[in-house]
């Protein structure tokens, strides 16, 4: 089991390093079990070369030679052959003087006639390793036994394992520097990305990257790029937030400062009626800016819908809204059909967009007129009696600070119906705006849902 160290030190490595470690490692083994294969492979390709050489020559002496017969070993075409005969009572006789062996049960069961053959690796008295091969002779109780050196194979094979070691490690070197090679080459585009993205976040310059090619690197850089259009587009979205901020907070703080000073500069002088009239201007425009504070915290919030949500009924959530609208307008008379439909989402978020298209239908209906709400099937619909919304107006709507050039001597902000589409994108709903058959303006806001609170949601 790897300790904290050890993984410590294999990610403080380079990506680079690892590679060339990973590469050489690979082929290190990869050539060693070849290496090791193939001298396993020659050294029993000639072991059994030689026994069925052995073989063969034995059987062809035995048929050809008798004990009294003295046969040189370079008629068997190797002068390192060693030759005896034996007997089954454990006696042998030598063709070669030099020829001391420690002999067997396995050659004299050959000699008793036991075996028909036997064929072993033994150790002479000088250290001397021996193949010895034992075949029956022509007299019955008789065997004729070959002994050859295994010298001259022990060289070849040591010859072998030396050439097998050098052209490995021959090739573990050769690896390492392909390894290095492919690092160095095939890292490149990490490195420029890297250095591309770096450069990005020491300036700020949100400018998509250079894209090449097809593969891994491409693809990093695409999700890269659409990583900075969405960084680009919210720090768009907070500048203009903050210019139109300061745009709409400019003419009511500057209202109230004019007021504020008109009442220190008049003091006692003022007339009663005055000062009363001074005071209600300061409160509404007081209340005007805490309107519009609060609509701007509430469009600043760009996180996603929280993930604890509720069952929330729609039909419930416009009557709510609508009980508080009726309080700030009295005059307009406000027609409510709504049948259940089941969301989820945040029922007081909900709430502050259906009460917002209540207001903004309530502002421009005029006194005694009617708005009508109609809640199926997931579309809540909202009609006025107002002047509607003229065409080329229509794609502006729902933009924050945007407002008609009839509503700029009217109360408001531009921003309670941005704040509408927000609460609706987050709900994956939708809000659309348009002309109303009475002649004013339509106002569609659809949220997936179901009309039963136990039923499979629909989405």
């Amino acid at each position: 089991m790897a300790t904290v160290d050890d993984r410590r030190w294999r990610y403080r490595r380079s990506l680079a390093s690892r590679v060339i470690l990973l590469t050489t490692m690979a082929v290190g083994v990869a050539v060693a079990c070849v290496a090791f294969a193939a001298f396993m492979t020659a050294r029993m390709q000639m072991q059994s070369t030689l026994d069925e050489s052995l073989g063969s020559r034995a059987e062809k002496v035995a048929a050809g030679i008798t004990l009294d017969a003295r046969v040189p070993s370079w008629a068997l075409g190797a002068a390192d052959v060693r030759i005896l005969y034996i007997t089954s009572d454990e006696r042998y006789f030598s063709f070669d003087r030099d020829s001391e062996l420690s002999l067997g049960p396995p050659e004299y069961a050959v000699a008793a006639g036991e075996l028909t053959r036997s064929i072993r690796t033994m150790v002479d008295g000088d250290g001397v390793r021996y193949r010895v091969v034992a075949v029956p002779a022509q007299t019955p109780g008789q065997a004729l036994v070959l002994a050859q050196s295994l010298s001259s194979q022990q060289e070849t094979l040591a010859k072998l394992g030396l050439v097998m070691l050098l052209f490995g490690v021959a090739g573990v070197v050769a690896a390492g520097v392909a390894g290095w090679a492919v690092a160095r080459n095939g890292l490149r585009p990490v490195r420029r990305l890297t250095a591309e993205v770096e450069e990005i976040a020491r300036t700020e310059d949100l400018r998509p990257l250079p894209i090449e090619g097809d593969d891994e690197i491409a693809r990093l850089a695409t999700a890269f790029n659409h990583m900075l259009a969405a960084l680009a587009a919210s720090r768009d979205r907070q500048r203009q937030l903050v210019a139109d901020a300061g745009h709409e907070l400019r003419t009511p703080l500057t209202s109230l400062r004019t007021n504020l000073d008109l009442l220190a500069q008049a003091g006692a002088e003022l007339p009663e009626h005055a000062r009363s009239e001074l005071i209600e201007d300061v409160r509404a425009q007081i209340a005007e800016l805490t309107t519009l504070i609060g609509d701007l915290v509430e469009l600043a919030r760009d996180e996603p819908l929280p993930t604890v949500v509720e069952q929330v009924d729609l039909a419930d959530v416009a009557d709510r809204a609508l009980t508080r609208v009726r309080r700030r307008a009295p005059g307009v008379t406000f027609e409510l059909d709504v049948e259940p439909w089941w969301v989820t989402g945040d029922s007081a978020a909900l709430e502050r967009a259906v009460t917002n298209l209540l207001d903004n239908a309530a502002k421009w209906s005029p006194q005694g007129g009617a708005v009508t709400i109609r809640l199926s099937d997931g579309a809540l619909v909202v009609d006025d009696e107002g002047p509607g919304i003229a065409t080329d107006d229509l794609p502006h709507v729902f933009d924050r600070f945007w407002r008609s050039d009839e509503s700029r001597a009217m109360p408001g902000s531009g921003l309670g119906l941005s704040i509408v589409a927000q609460v609706v994108e987050r709900h994956a709903g939708a809000v659309t705006a348009g002309p109303a058959p009475t002649g004013g303006a339509r106002l569609v806001l659809r949220l997936p849902g179901t009309d039963s609170e136990d039923a499979p949601f629909a989405g």
